[in-house]
């Protein structure tokens, strides 16, 4: 009898020490946005990233565990803009979970709350992988993960309204010192201010247009499109008339084709965090702007 007491007792105590509110479960495509939730939300969230740092975004596969942990989401958070067009409308679909379907509160794209760069006047495949709503990159420019904050924070108050107050506060604390170190950022940014870039992979609009860099060219010929050892020497040979300091990549890309350019051009070829977890260094979304100046300032020292 005494055991059963103490037994009692026991799961009594366990149950008294459980959370009084579940943790909203959070769906991430890309690590930007689940690093952007777990700032807001803190321990009122349990965040689950679809892809790691060193994934390409536009192509992965559906695979049956990220449909497994779509379908417990109660917020699914994407960049849209086409980004993920290949893979998550099958994940949604094949979820079965009615609370992230598109349209619903659950589902969340942050493009719509950025001033889209790149925005196609014609709409061609044969101009390679393009985007109709513009650059979907939109992470590369810390300035709007406060707008896409701002609105994240209120639709995560709209589904879980008993942490409202903690989703305001949250977003205030993390808008407050992402906007100290904007300023510090771009203090430490000024030297690349109008300097000449190569780019591998037209990722990084966001960033040029933030910091003032200038790009000359492009290795790909056509959006996702892998350049030919000819159209690499043509580069190369406008370095003479049109001179880059350095290329740039994404820490995602096979970086072959920059390495090519950079051994025969004589300028560095600089890796980009791009996003949290691309090196590293980038463990947060405040290290991931640290590193990306570090490594940018180092590659103008050539």
């Amino acid at each position: 009898m005494k055991r059963l007491y103490a037994i009692a007792l026991s799961a009594l105590l366990a149950l008294a020490t459980l959370p009084a509110h579940a943790a909203l479960k959070v769906f991430a495509t890309v690590p930007e946005w689940g690093a952007l939730a777990q700032e807001i939300g803190g321990d009122q969230v349990k965040v689950y990233n679809a892809t790691h740092g060193l994934q390409d975004p536009h192509r992965i596969d559906a695979k049956p565990s990220l449909i497994a942990q779509a379908r417990s989401a109660q917020l699914l958070l994407a960049t849209g803009a086409e980004l993920e067009v290949g893979w998550l409308p099958m994940v949604v679909r094949e979820s079965g979970n009615a609370r992230i379907q598109p349209g619903q509160p659950g589902y969340f794209e942050a493009a719509r709350y950025v001033n889209m760069l790149d925005i196609p006047a014609v709409l061609d495949r044969a101009h390679g992988d393009v985007h109709a709503a513009g650059n979907p990159h939109i992470q590369t420019d810390p300035r709007n993960l406060l707008k896409v904050g701002e609105a994240l924070s209120a639709r995560m108050a709209e589904i879980d309204p008993a942490n409202a107050v903690a989703y305001q506060t949250g977003y205030k604390a993390f808008a407050d010192k992402l906007r100290s170190a904007i300023a510090r950022w771009e203090k430490e940014g000024a030297p690349l201010r109008g300097v000449p870039i190569l780019v591998q992979h037209k990722a990084f609009p966001y960033l040029q247009n933030w910091l003032g860099l200038k790009e000359v060219g492009r290795l790909e010929p056509k959006a996702g499109v892998e350049p030919s050892s000819a159209y690499l020497a043509e580069i190369v040979a406008r370095q003479a008339t049109q001179p880059a300091k350095m290329v740039i990549l994404p820490a995602y890309q096979y970086d072959a084709p920059s390495r090519w350019i950079a051994e025969r051009a004589k300028i560095p070829a600089v890796t980009l965090p791009f996003t949290v977890g691309g090196t590293p260094e980038a463990k947060d979304l405040f290290s991931l702007y640290d590193d990306t100046l570090r490594r940018l300032l180092k590659g103008l020292q050539g």
